[in-house]
């Protein structure tokens, strides 16, 4: 959740957060399903999205999905299956294989969500800066083995 400071300003972090995790309706191709207007399958999992959350918005990921309620649908229990359940993997971890998959697929709303989700639970930039090296050498990496066809033994 974002937390103002005591004289009720958002710190540059948490406008940047704000930024990326509640986004802006202008930039997706399709129209979002504001939350007003949200009524149905769809109201009915944007109160899920918020209550399993804890917070007080939808997403704007969401938002993209709702014209499709089946998607809107699928694609928030697949999230939230992978993501939230308890499992044998830990959040902090989770959400480092995360920011791995979508920097390595250029995606920079799923990279700033998660990344700002893992520096909650306890990742620190010394941290990101090895997970971000990880991420270079192995992408180049995967790029050599593929570019010439290189088998495992």
């Amino acid at each position: 959740k974002l937390e103002s400071h005591r004289d009720g300003q958002m710190s540059e972090r948490e406008h940047h957060r704000k930024k990326f995790y509640e986004g802006s309706d202008a930039m997706a191709l399709v129209r979002m399903v504001p939350e007003e207007e949200a009524t149905g399958k769809v109201k009915e999992i944007y109160d899920d999205i918020k209550s399993k959350l804890g917070i007080d918005f939808v997403p704007p990921l969401y938002r993209t999905m709702a014209p499709s309620p089946a998607t809107l649908e699928a694609g928030w229990n697949k999230k939230y299956a992978a993501m939230d359940r308890p499992g044998k993997l830990d959040g902090l971890t989770k959400h480092i294989i995360a920011v791995a998959v979508s920097a390595t697929n250029g995606c920079t709303y799923c990279t700033e969500v998660h990344l700002e989700a893992a520096k909650e639970a306890g990742l620190d930039d010394e941290a990101v800066v090895e997970l971000m090296a990880v991420v270079d050498a192995m992408s180049g990496l995967n790029k050599f083995v593929e570019g010439l066809q290189v088998c495992a033994d």
